[in-house]
């Protein structure tokens, strides 16, 4: 019996070797370490303290939110009829309607301050001016910043023939459609000179009104039309893509910020043009 039981236990061990089953000492369990508090997150500004720094930042204050857009545009071409010409849009809101014209200065500064401040404007463009970076243009319009027609090369219109106008304007509608997605609407004629001829043209042309403008800003001051210098609702203000040296050493931004200041102390705020007409 005893020889037996010994065999069986040689056996016992060898089956255990050949299995890899011998026995080992429990490993050790971890002792888990409780994760470390993570700090809490720092607040997010408030949006009206996050807009009060981005207007600080361009020595301004925030403007009042305009009031909703009319449900019934009060500029409104009839269909068939002739191109309406506007200087200011009928309205009792205390509004008025940011226009630059041309194209030519391309400060990046000036695209940050519009994306900052987020105040509408409508751009009024011009081929041969724009034509060697109309990239510059594409963040403005991504912003939601009106795309408007200034000609193909900037010509005083009353000279030119009825079919050289719309060439001029015909041509521009074309080339902003390629290059930015959609037909303008809207059209400015070169130093606001224009004819019956170019209403014509530019009915032709798919244009639904003609935009001129009650005041135009100058490197520090606005030049009125009226007598009484003052700011009325629905005036349509006139600037330019201008630098330093069209503005004596001043930069875009500068003008620009100089031209919203003029325009919050008269108690305006400023509303998008493409929701009136």
């Amino acid at each position: 019996m005893k020889k037996q039981i010994a065999v069986w236990a040689a056996l016992t061990a060898v089956t255990l070797l050949m299995t890899g089953c011998t026995a080992q000492a429990p490993a050790a369990v971890p002792v888990a370490t409780p994760p470390a508090k993570a700090a809490a997150p720092e607040p997010a500004p408030a949006p009206g303290a996050a807009r009060a720094a981005a207007y600080e930042k361009w020595g301004l204050k925030p403007f009042p939110a305009p009031p909703a857009p009319p449900a019934v545009k009060p500029v409104k071409r009839a269909p068939g009829g002739p191109v309406p010409v506007i200087s200011d849009i009928p309205t009792r809101d205390k509004v008025v309607f940011l226009t630059i014209d041309d194209g030519a200065e391309k400060d990046p500064a000036f695209v940050r301050m519009m994306d900052e401040l987020d105040v509408p404007f409508t751009m009024f463009l011009t081929d041969s001016v724009i034509s060697g970076n109309y990239g510059y243009f594409d963040p403005l319009v991504r912003q939601g910043h009106g795309v408007a027609n200034h000609t193909l090369t900037h010509p005083n219109l009353r000279t030119l023939s009825p079919e050289a106008q719309r060439h001029e304007i015909c041509g521009q509608q074309e080339k902003l459609r390629q290059r930015y997605g959609t037909t303008p609407r809207l059209f400015r004629p070169p130093f606001g000179n224009w004819n019956e001829a170019t209403r014509a043209a530019a009915g032709r042309c798919g244009v639904d009104a003609i935009v001129l403008w009650r005041e135009s800003m100058q490197i520090k001051n606005m030049q009125y039309q009226r007598g009484d210098r003052k700011l009325h609702p629905g005036d349509i203000v006139l600037a330019h893509f201008r630098g330093p040296a069209e503005l004596k050493g001043r930069t875009m931004t500068e003008m620009t910020a100089t031209m919203l200041r003029r325009i919050q102390e008269q108690g305006f705020t400023v509303a998008r043009l493409e929701d009136y007409v």
